[in-house]
């Protein structure tokens, strides 16, 4: 994902390009969780109508990055610190367990599955698409609670996944918060050799890793305008 500014008379702004550029800010914290996202000042810097940055907040609102409520318009989405820490909590006491069963009941062809996924993830990284690289990330979570076969509780990880994902946007590091290079292949190759006590511990680790990587603090800092944000 490259940065897009678009403050150039000659570019032309699009919803897309718009949400693009919006969701760029929001990882790197140069828009803070919580901060308004008024469609007159947003079209005003983008030069574009009101209806165009609609479109590009809805779009933005269905992966949970923006959240719009009625009389009170739309704002960055904001997890607080304590949802924060126990949907991790929640993740590391459920996972860990559901992929030692998913050990035992694992297939060639769910191997090749999360392989495919693993592959996709490493080339969103690759091409510098971290959104596309945590959705992927995400999905390979999910698919290990579907192999288990606790349709219960993989429902509840999957709720969960979607949240942390928000969360991970939010709060990370940039340099280390998405999954290790290494920590999902590990997984996979455990689930592959149907060692479901090693694919237990491995999972824990991952997700305390991924857990700590996180910089979940209060954050007081002077936040920019949306402009200055924006524009940079």
């Amino acid at each position: 994902m490259t940065r897009t500014k678009l403050s150039a008379p000659s570019q032309a702004a699009t919803s897309d390009s718009i949400a693009q550029a919006l969701s760029l800010a929001i990882h790197e914290h140069r828009i803070s969780p919580g901060t308004k996202l008024v469609e007159d000042e947003l079209a005003e810097i983008y030069g574009v109508s009101r209806t165009v940055i609609r479109a590009s907040l809805h779009s933005l609102s269905h992966i949970q990055l923006v959240e719009i409520r009625r009389n009170k318009g739309a704002s960055v989405a904001s997890p607080s610190l304590v949802e924060a820490h126990e949907v991790f909590e929640a993740r590391e006491l459920l996972e860990p367990r559901t992929a030692h069963c998913a050990a035992e009941r694992t297939t060639s062809t769910d191997i090749a599955k999360l392989e495919r996924h693993i592959d996709d993830e490493h080339a969103a990284l690759e091409a510098a698409d971290p959104g596309r690289a945590l959705y992927l990330s995400g999905l390979f979570h999910n698919e290990i609670a579907r192999i288990a076969g606790q349709a219960t509780i993989a429902g509840f990880i999957e709720t969960l996944v979607a949240r942390s994902s928000l969360i991970i946007a939010l709060y990370w590091r940039r340099e280390s918060a998405l999954c290790e290079k290494h920590a999902h292949h590990a997984l996979v190759q455990a689930l592959a050799d149907k060692n479901g006590k090693l694919a237990e511990e491995l999972m824990r680790s991952h997700l305390v890793d991924l857990h700590s990587a996180l910089d979940l603090r209060e954050r007081n800092g002077r936040a920019l305008s949306l402009k200055d944000a924006l524009l940079q």
